[in-house]
Parts: structure tokens; C-alpha cells; sequence
């Protein structure tokens, strides 16, 4: 199953300076509303294994990520959190809601919302409208009506255009409103399409490779959102970047060939051998 394209450093890659960097955690317990609960997940595609009883836990207001070498299952798993994927075996609860046989629209019904490792925004509508997307899950009358108009709408449209500007404006790019996709580099767009995640108001905020692409200052921008971000909602990362994993999670997971074979702090994980043979191929000798 080829499902990360770009190579991964290993978890030596986030040295102990980075971490020291690290934002205090905002002080609060985790939120049991924003508890994600994975048990005995598998998939299969023909005969491969993508994944291979997963279970683990992401407490609400923390950071979880998701590691592991090209091909471990990472991509799978998070398809699997936001419904484009069904388990064949095991399930999902989130805040007490199983999740298993939920559909994507209804899990964003739920407050689960995902980024892509791409962009995918609408190249004819403009930055603020496309952070409106993100939003509609809030318009009684539908996004496009808003957007268009129509009779009994504008009470939803100034609500809509008012999240988004909120999603811009913690994103660091409100002064883009009114340009189009296309008009951006490459990091602006990420920061628009996290906004549209973001304009959703999610409980749970699936991240997928939010650094890729990125520069080294526009990664420190990141971090520390993502650190921010956890004050307020339960956040899943899957990320190459461990210097960026081991800066703002609370917990890690690390997959490999589908299984689960580390889970627990990122200084736990870092140390684990298991991890070093998983990235690098060879024994940890200890010296």
C-alpha cells in the first residue's frame, strides 16, 4: 500500500534542542467529550494488510500524532478516522459516539474534520469563499444558497463570512480574503486550507502532513498553532517532520507494516529500539 510519498527522516531527526523549544501546554486535563478511542482496527485491500489491529487513544485538548516509515499504514488510518474507509475488523469511538459505520458527511456532522496533503481548494472561488466551505455544516440554509443569494440566506451569509474571517485570521492570513488560490505560493495555500478545517469549529482535528511543502520559518508558524490549537479541540497529526511531531505531541504512535509498535510520550518513543530499527533497518547497540 503506497500511501506516503516523501521520504521520513528518523526520530533522530528531532534533536533535544528541538524539543526544549516546545510551548508549555495549556495546564487543562484532557477533555473525555474529545476522547478518540481506536480498538482492533484492520483493513484490507485484496490480500495486503494495511492495518493490523491498531488501537490506541487521542484524549481531548492534546496532540496526538501518527509516525511511521513510507508505507506503514498512516494515510489508511487516518481514512479510516474520517469514514472514507471501513474497517473489516474492530471500531471507532469518539466522545461516545461509535464511529464505524458512520459516512463522511456524517462524521463532519460529529465536528471531525480533516486536512489533505494537498490543498484542494476551488480555483474559482476566492480565499474567503473557500474558508466558507468549511463552514457550511453551520448554514440552516446551505452554503451555496448563501453564496448565491438566495431569498432567506443573508443571515446565514454574514455568519458564514464571519467564521471564515475568524479561521483566516488565526491562520495569520486574513489580509487574503479576496485573492484566489491560484494568485498564492504554495505555504499560503496550506494556511487557507487548514482555515477551511478550522472554520468547521471541529472537536477533532485530523491533520495530514501540514508541513509538507512549508518553509522552516512558515514551519514555526505551525508548531505553534498546532500547540495553540489544542487548548480548544483534540488534534491528530500524521507528519514526516519529527522535529515538528516531537515539539507539539503529547503522545505518539508509531506505525509500521500496518501494526502498532510504539506508543507513548515522544521522549518515550525516541527511545524505544523498535523505533530506531523500524526507521533505520539496523539494531540500536546502545552505544
Amino acid at each position: 500500500m503506497n500511501d506516503d510519498s516523501s521520504p521520513a527522516p528518523g526520530p533522530a531527526a528531532a534533536r533535544p534542542a528541538d524539543r526544549a523549544h516546545r510551548a508549555p501546554r495549556p495546564g487543562l486535563s484532557p477533555d473525555p467529550d474529545g476522547l478518540l478511542e481506536v480498538h482492533g482496527v484492520t483493513v484490507r485491500f485484496g490480500g495486503l494488510t494495511a492495518l493490523d489491529d491498531v488501537s490506541f487513544t487521542a484524549p481531548g485538548r492534546q496532540v496526538t500524532g501518527v509516525i511511521g516509515p513510507n508505507g506503514a499504514g498512516k494515510t489508511t488510518l487516518l481514512n479510516v478516522l474520517c469514514g472514507f474507509v471501513r474497517p473489516d475488523q474492530g471500531g471507532l469511538n469518539f466522545g461516545g459516539t461509535e464511529l464505524g459505520r458512520l459516512r463522511p458527511h456524517q462524521l463532519a456532522g460529529l465536528g471531525i474534520t480533516r486536512t489533505l496533503q494537498g490543498v484542494g481548494l476551488f480555483r474559482r472561488l476566492s480565499v474567503l469563499e473557500n474558508v466558507m466551505v468549511g463552514a457550511q455544516g453551520q448554514a440552516r440554509a446551505g452554503f451555496w444558497s448563501a453564496l448565491g443569494g438566495l431569498p432567506a440566506s443573508d443571515r446565514d451569509e454574514r455568519r458564514l463570512r464571519a467564521r471564515a474571517r475568524e479561521a483566516l485570521d488565526r491562520v495569520g492570513a486574513a489580509d487574503l480574503a479576496g485573492a484566489r488560490p491560484d494568485q498564492l505560493a504554495y505555504g499560503l495555500r496550506k494556511r487557507v486550507a487548514l482555515a477551511r478545517a478550522l472554520a468547521a469549529q471541529p472537536r477533532l482535528l485530523l491533520l495530514d502532513e501540514p508541513a509538507g511543502g512549508l518553509s522552516e520559518t512558515e514551519i514555526g508558524g505551525l508548531r505553534e498553532l498546532i500547540s495553540s490549537l489544542s487548548a480548544e479541540t483534540s488534534v491528530v497529526l500524521v507528519e514526516h517532520r519529527m522535529d515538528l511531531v516531537m515539539a507539539v505531541c503529547d503522545t505518539v504512535v508509531v506505525l509500521d507494516f500496518g501494526r502498532v509498535i510504539a506508543q507513548g510520550t515522544p521522549d518515550d518513543v525516541q527511545a524505544n529500539p523498535a523505533v530506531t530499527i523500524a526507521y533505520l533497518g539496523v539494531e540500536d547497540s546502545g552505544e
